[in-house]
């Protein structure tokens, strides 16, 4: 391990560019990324999310029809007038809070070429800094500071973090798998010694799953360029990442950070539905009038 870096990280990347085909047909006309979670669309939760953790340089990695991403993030003068002539001071807070939560810039990912390849776009705007990588259907708990140790680990150690989470075996195939060994005196992270791209159960190297938090060495980018298209014919980051695992020099190695607190997959139903329910049942306005309908509707079914 080196010596902490000179460059902190201040940068985050979320690559939105996908086309949500899970989601059909409520995703046809709408980003996925703008399907609400309560009372905010879930880009929203994954900026606040960076912007806590102190990045507050965050770049989006679009594609075509998702120009609402870009709006939601704006100021609307008009809405916003109308609300305060109305004093509906909450309503204008929540509104004036998405437009002011941090330098939000966007890049169109052009060709679909897979996570890696959208990664590989941000270059030249993170330049040779490390930065955060975060993915759009992975909703972390407010309460958790896992972005903040990643952040710290990748200060100490130089290389690049990755988020683990340990899941059942039979489901180790949707995920990028990581084989893991202890690093001597350390006990808040681990180091990775090879990864795999959604491997079958009985070649998986371990349960723990790579989730959609990542915080790079600027050194990915140079590995990403010479990264031949692996499963599913796209630009695999696990790909990537597998190479400066096996590397020794300066910003490669990669090192986990195992999280065990809540976390919900946007990207998948059944997911996103217990999202919106969980979140709802703990928000101050609804949660008592839901949590009550919930038992009541429990006992009819």
């Amino acid at each position: 391990m080196t010596e902490e870096k000179s460059f902190t990280v201040t940068k985050a990347v979320i690559p939105a560019a996908g086309l949500g085909t899970r989601f059909l047909p409520a995703t046809k006309a709408t980003p996925k990324e703008m399907l609400p979670v309560v009372d905010r669309p879930a880009i929203q939760y994954v900026v606040e999310e960076a912007v806590r953790a102190g990045l507050d340089d965050v770049l989006m990695i679009t594609g075509r029809n998702k120009r609402a991403l870009e709006d939601h993030f704006d100021r609307v003068p008009g809405l916003e007038q109308q609300l305060s002539d109305q004093g509906k001071d909450a309503l204008l807070k929540s509104v004036e809070d998405s437009n002011d939560l941090g330098e939000i810039h966007y890049v169109r990912q052009g060709d679909p070429k897979g996570l890696g390849h959208a990664v590989l776009r941000a270059k030249v705007h993170v330049g040779k800094e490390p930065f955060a990588v975060l993915l759009g259907d992975d909703l972390i708990d407010e309460k958790e500071d896992l972005l903040s140790t990643m952040v710290a680990v990748q200060q100490k150690t130089g290389g690049s973090v990755v988020a683990l989470m340990e899941v059942p075996e039979e489901q180790i195939s949707a995920y990028g798998c990581a084989a893991v060994e202890e690093v001597a005196g350390e006990d808040g992270f681990v180091k990775v010694t090879g990864l795999v791209e959604k491997p079958a159960r009985e070649e998986a190297p371990s349960n723990l799953a790579i989730i959609g938090r990542y915080v790079l060495s600027p050194k990915v980018f140079e590995v990403l360029e010479k990264t031949e298209p692996g499963r599913g014919d796209e630009i695999q980051l696990t790909d990537a990442l597998q190479t400066l695992a096996q590397g020794q020099g300066e910003g490669e190695g990669v090192y986990g950070v195992v999280f065990k607190g809540r976390r919900f997959d946007t990207g998948d139903k059944l997911s996103y539905l217990k999202a919106n329910v969980i979140l709802a049942a703990e928000n101050d306005d609804l949660g008592a009038d839901l949590r009550q309908w919930i038992k009541e509707f429990a006992a009819e079914i």
